[in-house]
């Protein structure tokens, strides 16, 4: 069966594309999403290069990874199974969430955008790399609620309904590292209140699928049929 366009293996590989097309990932970092009883990830690949024909397919309940599948497929997996809410997983390495998550323990936001991540940002507070169902597990479980977490030395998790939701809310940490890791030099900062928070949080739904679109022609990136 040929790909296409805007399938939901389609929209996986057009995710990861954009994430590597807006500098977020080097030779490392995914995309995933869950299709009913398994999820289909991106491969141990360049993302600017994925396409549809790549991704691998692994059961949602496996205990073992199928041949070709990237080593973090357990930090996706895990979270799936912690998260029934959550369709979509973006994973990678925004230089500012390395400098963030070595210097606090939450990121709260600064700007109401970043609400789209949650109330407050965790810090999974080991560095060691996620290769393992026992170490993908534990951070796991620091991401009960929101859609962010911060991944001590090792970059950043976002999740969301769509793998281009989930994209672009790792933009949006990105941006809010930097907008953390800027007011520190200064004595006084006002974050967000809690009901500034819930107020930005309440019009997510609508605005966030306008700057994933945004991002999409930021990164020049057209769905591709037939690959």
């Amino acid at each position: 069966m040929s790909p296409r366009a805007g399938s939901p293996r389609a929209e996986v590989a057009d995710a990861a594309r954009v994430l590597a097309g807006l500098g977020l990932v080097t030779a490392y970092g995914h995309v995933s999403s869950r299709m009913d009883d398994h999820i289909v990830i991106t491969p141990a690949a360049d993302l600017a290069d994925v396409h549809e024909a790549d991704l691998v397919k692994v059961p949602e309940d496996a205990s073992v990874l199928p041949p070709g599948a990237p080593a973090e497929s357990w930090l996706h997996l895990c979270l799936y199974r912690a998260r029934p809410d959550v369709t979509a997983i973006a994973r990678a390495q925004p230089p500012a969430a390395y400098a963030a998550a070595a210097t606090t323990r939450e990121l709260r936001p600064y700007h109401g955008q970043a609400s789209w991540l949650g109330r407050t940002v965790p810090v999974y507070d080991d560095a060691r790399p996620l290769r393992s169902a026992e170490l993908a597990g534990a951070a796991a479980r620091v991401l009960t609620d929101g859609e962010a977490l911060l991944l001590r030395g090792n970059g950043a998790v976002t999740v969301g309904a769509s793998p281009g939701l989930a994209v672009a809310r790792m933009w949006l940490l990105s941006v809010a590292c930097e907008v953390w890791l800027s007011t520190g030099q200064y004595a006084y900062s006002r974050r967000l209140t809690d009901t500034e928070i819930a107020s930005w949080r309440a019009v997510q739904s609508e605005l966030l699928p306008r700057l994933w679109r945004h991002l999409r022609r930021r990164a020049a990136v057209v769905p591709m049929e037939g690959l």
